[in-house]
């Protein structure tokens, strides 16, 4: 099946468009984990083609972070934000491709963050400081992947069970035993105006929020050494979310809704940045084979409808990624509550970085497998 060549449509309009990532009006040159997503499809990119432009992509945003003494523009380890962890994860490449200690020492400042980052009673990390006792879906694709690359390039591999641990005790606190899905967010205490004072959950199953979630586990499985004593357990995770995300798979476009199992509802709408992590899941899986054949079904259904539903050219051959939920989260000054309500009401945009990242990434996986 030949595919037409997307990530590298896209790569160049992300290239023309914005040259600095961190000059875009949402960024305006914060240390934000959604540059972080876009140079992810980058280096897979590269890694692909061998095409230096894409590499130095990369170098030249991260260059703007990252100081001589491997210090980090903007970020403050005591703020004990996940999000801030995920940009962290182009330090790999740039320094194995370059061997300028600059970032391996950017690293090692993140690394020191997980050190002491606050924990659950079970000890899976809080997704912020400002947001204490909850795990956040969102949490395990910041802080997962970094974590365990860092432990097996830099620490020998030790104490990666904590990585495993993220996992499984988030899949124990958020997963709905009716529908399979994950809710977005968990508390601990069950103190928070968004979550119900029984179980301590949010009230919804948001699709990005499953989108980072099941990234995350695939990322991490690529890198788990299979004779992991809980390889096997992600690969059962990994599959009965998906298994679950595939019941609410829109039949007529093959892609998801934000609120992902209520389709049918006024104000729900097919949202593209979910859309796209679930099909960069299902590539990658199949591609790893942590998911069986059975699979590509799913996927060439959800692939084709990300171009069709949401993606449209301009005249300069550029690539726009369309309808995007801005941002979603939970608490907060905003006091976002979880509703229905709210997560419609989030601006639907164009070429959100978080989107168009995450569809960059779903091309270049499923051009690998599919070539």
């Amino acid at each position: 099946m030949k595919t037409s060549r997307w990530s590298i449509k896209t790569a160049n309009s992300i290239m023309e468009r914005c040259p600095k990532l961190y000059e875009d009006k949402d960024q305006q040159g914060k240390w934000a984990y959604d540059n972080g997503v876009v140079l992810k499809g980058f280096e897979y990119l590269w890694k692909q083609t061998g095409e230096r432009k894409y590499f130095q992509f990369i170098q030249d945003n991260m260059d703007y972070f990252i100081q001589e003494d491997g210090s980090i523009r903007g970020y403050q380890l005591d703020e004990y934000n996940i999000d801030h962890i995920n940009n962290g994860k182009l330090l790999f490449c740039l320094y194995k491709e370059t061997k300028q200690e600059k970032y391996k020492k950017a690293a090692d400042l993140l690394r020191e963050q997980l050190k002491s980052h606050p924990r659950t009673s079970e000890g899976a990390f809080w997704h912020k400081k400002i947001y204490p006792y909850q795990i956040w879906l969102d949490g395990l694709y910041m802080g997962a992947p970094f974590y365990l690359e860092y432990l097996l390039t830099f620490e020998e591999g030790q104490g990666i069970d904590d990585v495993t641990k993220q996992f499984i005790l988030c899949d124990k606190h958020t997963r709905d035993s009716e529908t399979g899905l994950l809710y977005h967010a968990w508390d601990e205490q069950h103190l928070q105006p968004w979550c119900d004072s029984e179980t301590g959950l949010s009230s919804n199953f948001w699709g990005r929020s499953l989108g980072w979630y099941v990234m995350a586990l695939v990322d991490v499985l690529e890198l788990l050494p299979t004779e992991h004593a809980d390889y096997d357990e992600l690969v059962r995770i990994l599959n009965e979310t998906l298994s679950a995300l595939k019941k609410y798979q829109d039949r007529e476009t093959g892609v998801w809704y934000q609120v992902v199992n209520l389709g049918g509802r006024k104000g729900n709408y097919l949202e593209a940045s979910a859309s796209s992590m679930i099909v960069y899941t299902l590539a990658k899986g199949i591609r790893l084979g942590v998911l069986n054949d059975n699979w590509y079904e799913s996927l060439d259904s959800a692939y084709l409808g990300l171009i069709i539903e949401f993606v449209l050219e301009t005249k300069e051959g550029w690539v726009n990624l369309n309808k995007n939920c801005q941002v979603a989260g939970l608490g907060g000054a905003d006091g976002r509550d979880g509703t229905y309500a709210y997560y419609i009401s989030e601006p639907i945009v164009t070429n959100d970085q978080k989107g168009i990242g995450a569809f960059l990434q779903a091309c270049a996986e499923y051009e690998q497998l599919r070539g």
